[in-house]
């Protein structure tokens, strides 16, 4: 009898271990994780420590273990990613970020199995052409990311929708643009963080936090806006298209809500029943050039292919995140 197996890279990470401990739900879906732990003490194993793993692969070895098992492999969803904006090495990035997942590409292709993939909302740039999730070549071709890890994002989106209109791709390839997602197993992500995680500490001992200055006279200190997302959004979207294998494309993934990071920073406040203390501190010149002042996914196409969940307000997700995970002892989903 043939195992069902769902191979997640990046599985141990921050959204790839919340699609992990979805995906484990189904007894009759063996889940395997394809990463690096790195140090013990940084906790990502922790990840993955309360749910059912049918098997641990390193991303070296993962060509190899996917064609020894690809018969059982059903799905491949592929989370693994340099995704820091940040990062230094062009070179690492490109290589991670769209080579290895234009290997990963062709192989579902190649073997006619389903691919989900991380995309991000840093493909649109400034936000000049907005923020919509449209998939004619000549929108993807026209977006112009503000860094590296952008534009690795944007490169792989262009190459799998010309692939899919050359009649090569996988049965179902989905790409998913995430926004500003937080929400529980974000430890081990340090600066990279949600500032509702980053801020989390100071909140619980009861002092003040510090957010970034503006630097446009459009908006006010701690009124740059994002799509702040629920990552238990990101698992519903993800089980969905596990269950409508019909949809294809690059979508959306937000709230479809843009809030201020100040929004965010009170929410915190309010679900540790704490009153707000909030100053601001220069932003690090390194990132003045190039920082998104605002950012809001439109959603419609995402709803037009038939999900019809509605996305966690900002409040109700942060008081889950706070009360249930942030302010337990374990805080690991």
């Amino acid at each position: 009898m043939n195992r069902r197996i769902a191979f997640v890279t990046g599985g141990a990470g921050f959204i790839g271990s919340n699609i992990a401990a979805r995906l484990a739900e189904d007894r009759s879906l063996d889940v395997v994780v394809c990463d690096r732990l790195r140090e013990a003490e940084l906790g990502k194993w922790r990840n993955i420590a309360k749910h059912p793993i049918g098997d641990f692969v390193a991303p070296e070895d993962m060509f190899d273990w996917l064609e020894k098992r690809w018969r059982d492999v059903e799905v491949v969803i592929h989370m693994g990613a340099i995704s820091s904006t940040t990062e230094p090495d062009a070179d690492k990035i490109v290589h991670s970020n769209f080579t290895l997942s234009r290997d990963l590409f062709r192989w579902c292709a190649d073997r006619q199995r389903r691919l989900i993939y991380a995309s991000s909302a840093a493909t649109y740039g400034d936000g000049a052409h907005g923020f919509d999730d449209d998939n004619d070549y000549e929108a993807l071709a026209a977006l112009r990311p503000l860094n590296t890890y952008g534009w690795s994002k944007a490169l792989f989106d262009l190459f799998a929708a010309r692939q899919a209109a050359r009649d090569y791709a996988p049965p179902q390839w989905v790409g998913l643009k995430f926004f500003n997602v937080y929400g529980p197993n974000e430890e081990h992500k340090h600066s990279m963080k949600s500032v509702a995680s980053q801020i989390w500490p100071k909140v619980r001992e009861g002092h003040g936090v510090q957010l970034f200055k503006s630097y446009r006279s459009d908006v006010p200190d701690g009124g740059q806006k994002r799509d702040f997302v629920y990552v238990r959004d990101i698992t519903d979207v993800t089980d969905w298209l596990m269950q409508n294998p019909q949809v294809n494309g690059v979508f959306n993934l937000g709230s479809g809500t843009a809030r201020s990071f100040e929004d965010m920073a009170r929410a915190v406040f309010t679900a540790a029943g704490k009153n707000a203390e909030i100053d601001y501190t220069p932003m690090p010149p390194a990132i003045r050039d190039k920082y998104q002042y605002f950012t809001e996914a439109r959603m419609e196409r995402l709803y037009a292919a038939g999900y019809d969940k509605p996305m966690t307000a900002l409040e109700d997700g942060i008081h889950d995140y706070v009360t249930r995970y942030l302010s337990q002892p374990d805080p690991y989903r």
